[in-house]
């Protein structure tokens, strides 16, 4: 199990002398970026403290992105996300597809497993929840649409760090360093070869007792991960479907969706 070390989520740190500067529009992504954290909002105050920046400033900034509706003042005068930038992703073309010919397949595992799944993407540091279906049983557990994952505490993340080119893992953990300020776990390359090796992800939750996470890539047309699909594995008595065939269905559905978006399976 990889030894996480958590930390406080840090600004980027400036480095050497910027080109084409824009303080506008850097101050407004701070404030994405912080509230992306903060589900319960933060007070103008706190967010101007956490930023370093005068309460001035902040509430002219404040103030321009409330009116483009990426946030929302609560009566406690607290400002928090909007679903807006959800939705803006989830209207991006390349999305829209992978969103679109997921879901039938989504759909039917759920039937066969008697389980929820969810399909996550690694976006920054975090893991972000794409698409998700509730199991067709009265018990289950599943994860949020659109919630997001530090991708150190996620399977998902896991599973698409582990089957990434190269290149493209050092990208991914070069961002998360940048974003967290935190160490990346002691055995980390020790864990993405085995997942690699036996082709899926399989451990109970980094969140939840009682949860076994199981977790299949789905990949681009280089044969990169581009996502993965995930169920969180509950045992309850309205199902004697096994976890043997879960995995089953799950790696079949992972397949198929990497066929419908014009993914190629890698070499073995």
């Amino acid at each position: 199990m990889p030894s996480l070390k958590k930390s406080r989520r840090k600004s980027p740190p400036s480095s050497g002398k910027k080109t084409y500067a824009t303080p506008a529009l850097e101050k407004g992504l701070d404030v994405l970026e912080l509230l992306v954290r903060q589900p319960g909002g933060l007070t103008k105050s706190e967010v101007s403290r956490q930023l370093d920046r005068t309460v001035s400033e902040i509430f002219r900034m404040l103030l321009t992105l409330e009116s483009r509706g990426y946030i929302a003042r609560s009566r406690d005068d607290r400002y928090a996300l909007t679903l807006k930038m959800f939705k803006l992703v989830q209207e991006h073309p390349p999305t829209e597809r992978l969103i679109t010919e997921a879901l039938p397949f989504m759909h039917q595992v759920a039937h066969q497993t008697r389980q929820s799944c969810h399909l996550g993407i690694i976006e920054g540091s975090d893991v972000v929840i794409l698409a998700q279906v509730n199991s067709p049983t009265s018990i289950g557990f599943y994860v949020k649409l659109g919630s997001t994952v530090e991708l150190m505490d996620a399977s998902t993340g896991y599973v698409i760090l582990a089957h990434q080119d190269e290149g493209h893992r050092q990208r991914t953990l070069a961002e998360w360093k940048h974003q967290t300020g935190g160490e990346l776990p002691s055995d980390l390359s020790k864990h993405l070869a085995r997942i690699q090796r036996q082709g899926y992800e399989e451990r109970p939750s980094y969140k939840v007792r009682g949860i076994v996470n199981f977790s299949y890539p789905i990949f681009d047309e280089r044969g990169s991960a581009l996502c993965a699909l995930t169920i969180p594995y509950i045992q309850h008595y309205e199902t004697n479907v096994t976890a043997d065939k879960v995995r089953g269905f799950l790696r079949e559905a992972a397949r198929e969706i990497t066929a419908a978006i014009g993914g190629r399976m890698p070499r073995a």
